[in-house]
């Protein structure tokens, strides 16, 4: 059985140039001399001591070494296999892995060109990690950026009826980007895009001062009673000290009742029950409402129903196409019951049919959202309607 912590006596070999990449080492103690060969003559590339590593980079690109490590005092190392790094590269950011290779690449280009030899191994790593969806995605990055300094992104705004009366009681916003070449981009590629950045801060901020203009035209036409506006919040915006600052602000400033403006928190935030319940505490000291969204998606359980004072409950699609079954229609039907007992509001997500919506309105379901209601729209199409 090999062992993974091995011992190295002053002036002892632990790999050379040209051998296999069969693992890299974690230098525990001592100090190691990298070399190479220039030109036919030793050159001593620099030390390396505790907590660094050494041989990594001949294992990330499956390369011969380019270098000789050789103990200067007696080393301790733990041995780390090319599995290791293998997995670990694998399930790296796609963008943080195509800089690393990247970056491998022109050491390789340059370390080839310090010792007079040729450039196979890392033109091998390139094509062989060539990540096209990276490229694409540092790419894509940019442009985002872009179309946020340009103001380029589109707010619309998707229907919620109240189903007793059939009038629209509001809208969520919903954030949209036409590229100028790709055309319409997926706001679950943009968006996961942004949420993996800081750029959902950004965008965040413009959606809400959209918004309020927004409420403020619908308030100037006359919409009585005036609409609400749903506003979905990630974790990095939960994580901004001055996020719910900015919106008291805007609504201050365009003199909006605070309970117009409602944001939704996606089921898979409530795990931080601490975070949460501060936003709540925060938004109900100024009448602003908050909402569970796609309960039931599995992310949580009830626990935080019994601590977080949500306004409203927004149940996940999935439920409301399970209503063609009895057993969907029971599920639905004791959500309905627990979501009154928690004196909160339920809007049911994904409504396509009459048949959905008469079976919610049988259960006492009150707001209904979904492509029967109406699809996402510009302004101007929610002002006329």
């Amino acid at each position: 059985m090999q062992s993974y912590s091995e011992r190295f006596d002053a002036g002892e070999l632990i790999f050379s140039e040209g051998d296999a990449p069969t693992g890299a080492f974690l230098i525990e103690s001592g100090r190691i001399e990298i070399s190479t060969t220039q030109f036919g003559e030793h050159r001593v590339l620099g030390e390396l001591g505790p907590g660094m590593l050494i041989g990594e980079m001949a294992v990330i690109d499956e390369s011969p070494r380019t270098a000789t490590a050789r103990a200067i005092t007696p080393c301790q190392l733990t041995r780390i296999d090319a599995t290791q790094f293998a997995e670990r590269l694998a399930t790296a950011d796609p963008v943080v892995r195509a800089l690393l290779l990247s970056q491998l690449t022109r050491y390789r280009s340059a370390l080839a060109k310090l010792t007079g030899g040729n450039d196979t191994a890392s033109a091998n790593m390139h094509g062989a990690h060539d990540d096209a969806h990276a490229i694409g995605k540092i790419r894509l990055e940019s442009e985002l950026r872009a179309a946020i300094e340009r103001k380029e992104l589109e707010v619309r705004l998707q229907p919620i009826e109240e189903i007793e009366t059939g009038h629209i009681a509001g809208y969520e916003a919903l954030v949209r980007w036409t590229h100028p070449r790709r055309g319409d981009v997926s706001p679950a590629e943009f968006i996961r895009l942004a949420e993996e950045t800081s750029l959902i801060v950004p965008i965040g901020d413009y959606v809400l001062e959209r918004v309020c203009d927004m409420l403020v035209e619908f308030r100037r036409r006359g919409r009585k009673p005036l609409p609400f506006i749903a506003l979905n919040v990630s974790a990095r915006q939960l994580d901004d000290p001055g996020f719910v600052d900015r919106i008291i602000a805007h609504l201050h400033e365009r003199e909006l009742p605070p309970q117009r403006l409602k944001l939704e928190i996606t089921e898979s935030l409530v795990l931080d029950q601490a975070r949460i319940a501060a936003l709540l505490t925060r938004c109900h000291a100024v009448g602003m409402p908050v909402a569970l969204d796609d309960f039931g998606t599995g992310f949580s359980n009830l626990g935080p129903l019994l601590t977080l004072d949500f306004d409203q409950i927004k149940l996940d699609a999935s439920f409301v196409r399970a209503l063609d079954r009895p057993r969907g229609v029971a599920v639905v039907g004791v959500v309905v019951a627990m979501t009154r007992a928690l004196d909160c509001d339920l809007i049911a997500e994904g409504v396509e049919t009459r048949e959905q919506r008469e079976i919610l309105h049988r259960l006492g379901c009150r707001y209904a959202q979904g492509w029967l209601v109406g699809r996402p729209t510009t302004f101007e199409q929610a002002l006329d309607r």
